[in-house]
């Protein structure tokens, strides 16, 4: 994990093998040191509203949120809905990473405004693939408005 005002990626995954998987598809392009890791829907909205544990760190948005479905606490469609509703975080784009090939649940995250939604890959290779061109396109070729930074 990182300094808090470097980060680009939130990664919200409650499984520390996908996290660790993760984070090494990330390296593979020298994106992993951008990332910072939570494992609930409720941290990840007390790291982007800066409450609870979160309450004094710097006010650094990151440039996408990498969501799972599947966590404690909060689902990551509870998640979706509270970033998506709110006046500052609505324009963070989140891709959902997730296990879920269920039609209900991408139809929920595009209504709610999912920026994209991706099944994980269970070939490694595939995996690595997939989150690495992930990381290239939004951490260094979408292009965000000065004040989402």
């Amino acid at each position: 994990m990182m300094d808090q005002n470097l980060m680009e990626v939130l990664l919200v995954e409650d499984n520390l093998s996908d996290v660790e998987l993760t984070l090494r598809a990330l390296k593979k392009n020298n994106l992993a040191n951008n990332v910072f890791v939570v494992h609930d829907g409720a941290e990840a909205l007390d790291y982007i509203n800066q409450t609870g544990k979160y309450k004094d760190k710097p006010n650094k948005r990151p440039k996408v949120i990498l969501l799972d479905l599947k966590l404690p606490k909060l689902s990551g469609v509870e998640v979706l809905r509270a970033l998506k509703a709110g006046e500052t975080t609505k324009t963070i784009p989140v891709v959902v990473l997730t296990s879920s090939k269920e039609e209900p649940d991408i139809k929920e995250c595009y209504k709610l405004g999912v920026n994209s939604y991706i099944v994980k890959p269970l070939d490694f290779e595939t995996f690595v693939r997939v989150v690495s061109d992930l990381g290239l396109y939004w951490l260094l070729i979408n292009k965000v408005p000065a004040d989402n930074q």
